[in-house]
């Protein structure tokens, strides 16, 4: 309505307000190629960022032919920073084929 004060946009750039209080059990799912070496090597990603991580955890599921694999991995997330580096780094990895 006219005359009423509007809420500043935010500056480009800035954080955006978060959605998450942490700390918070937060899902994470990550595809890959079916292997061996798959599973271990989320886990290990996982707990570089979130040590009290337990891997016993972990939600796998394959694919109807099985050449993937996906995982469901739940950290208490304690920040948006623990969460970007930890989406980075998996992502980043040749093995990861997407993260959700």
């Amino acid at each position: 309505m006219p005359g009423e004060e509007q809420p500043a946009a935010p500056e480009p750039g800035a954080p955006a307000e978060s959605l998450i209080v942490y700390p918070s059990p937060f899902p994470i799912k990550v595809m890959g190629k079916a292997g061996p070496g798959f599973a271990p090597a989320v886990v290990s990603i996982v707990r570089r960022h979130a040590p009290d991580f337990d891997p016993t955890t972990v939600e796998t599921r394959s694919s109807r032919e099985g050449k993937y694999t996906s995982l469901t991995t739940t950290v208490i997330a304690t920040s948006r920073e623990q969460l970007d580096a930890l989406y980075k780094d998996l992502c980043d990895h040749p093995l990861v084929v997407m993260v959700l």
